[in-house]
């Protein structure tokens, strides 16, 4: 059968050139980084090299990246990095459409009685700068506002975000997760001290991502043991997948600006298909600037997952609300902070494209689409 992904903001397909370069820290160059011989002189020195071109990438210092098993991990260190150790009541400013990875950490420190301001937004996902500048005080610790919404592809302010934060004198943390690889995205413009990416989003491997962390923001390891990232998260490196991550970056960024034409095209084409030949839906946040390869659709009166089932049987695949969310039985927490009603929320599909989509795979989409919600309707 035909498979055509359209779950990229799940996960992504490891290109070639990230596949490769693990290959040679699972056989040969197996030896542990932090030893001295030179079985670990190799992969210490590829640890290096990743390190640098991962800053690159982003536009950092090459001493400011922290290797991560995950975005999520490297969410919650920069949450609870800096409240580890203090002693004051901290108080954190944030969106109620954050990931997880953000939300619950603060609810946590919520419970532990820190203080946590949590940003509605309008129908279209859109943050209020205003409703934000008022929402910092003087013993505001952190705003942590992500830069892409994982579900609509919403792009968020965080170069204004970034200099309201510089203007009060407040840490500024961003879920660049969804957004790297398919935006320019630059740590100096945007002016975040702690930035978190997961390479398995950009084409890169599962269970690696990276913490960035601003030469001046305060940080205190969760984790006690080795030496290893400069003390910030000990435990030997998982070279092979940090070898691939940085492979990523180096593809993501050669392919950037493609990536921003290309599958931009491919997206409005097939969003478009879909609204002008399915009645009675509309695509998430399309009033407002998006990632390019997001297209979050409500198909009013459908079961969103019982067409997942069927548009998996014709080999489609595709999400409703994230990865993170499936199978939670609940509409997306999401939508329901844009004001979506539940029937509309659990009416909708997000379908998410990649550098690797071909145009032949939309077109097998948009012949299949239509015809399974006509079908869902007139059963319904």
């Amino acid at each position: 059968m035909k498979t055509v992904y359209l779950d990229n903001n799940a996960t992504t397909a490891m290109v070639p050139e990230a596949f490769e370069a693990m290959a040679p820290f699972y056989k040969d160059a197996y030896g542990n980084p932090s030893s001295g011989h030179r079985q670990g002189a190799r992969p210490a020195a590829a640890l290096r090299q990743a390190r640098r071109t991962v800053a690159r990438f982003l536009g950092c210092e090459a001493g400011e990246v922290v290797f991560t098993g995950s975005g999520t991990e490297a969410d919650n260190l920069a949450i609870y990095g800096l409240v580890e150790g203090e002693t004051g009541k901290l108080h954190f400013v944030t969106t109620a459409v954050e990931h997880p990875a953000v939300l619950k950490p603060l609810e946590r420190l919520s419970a532990m009685g820190h203080e946590v301001s949590v940003l509605g937004v309008d129908r279209d996902g859109a943050l209020d700068l205003d409703e934000l500048r008022a929402a910092v005080r003087d013993d505001t610790a952190l705003v942590s506002v992500m830069t892409a919404n994982n579900e609509t592809g919403v792009l968020f302010p965080v170069a204004e975000v970034g200099a309201i934060t510089r203007e009060r004198g407040v840490l500024f943390h961003t879920d660049a997760v969804q957004a790297l690889g398919k935006i320019p995205f630059d740590m100096a413009d945007i002016g975040a001290d702690m930035t978190a990416l997961s390479g398995h989003k950009f084409h890169g491997p599962k269970g690696v991502g990276a913490l960035v962390l601003r030469g001046s923001a305060p940080f205190h390891p969760l984790l006690l043991g080795g030496s290893q990232e400069q003390g910030r998260r000990p435990g030997t490196e998982n070279v092979a997948g940090i070898v691939a991550l940085a492979a990523a970056c180096a593809y993501a960024q050669e392919h950037l600006d493609a990536y921003g034409t290309r599958v931009r095209e491919l997206r409005d084409r097939f969003e478009q298909g879909i609204l002008s030949t399915v009645a009675d839906t509309y695509a998430h946040g399309a009033a407002r600037e998006r990632l390019p390869n997001t297209s979050n659709i409500c198909f009013r009166g459908v079961d969103a997952q019982a067409m997942l089932l069927l548009l998996d049987e014709v080999g489609i695949c595709a999400t409703a609300g994230s990865a993170c969310k499936s199978g939670a039985g609940e509409p997306s927490p999401v939508l329901a902070a844009m004001g979506v009603s539940r029937e509309e929320a659990a009416a909708s599909v997000r379908f998410s494209l990649s550098g690797l989509t071909t145009a032949s795979e939309v077109n097998y989409a948009l012949e299949r689409i239509p015809p399974i919600v006509t079908r869902m309707r007139e059963r319904s």
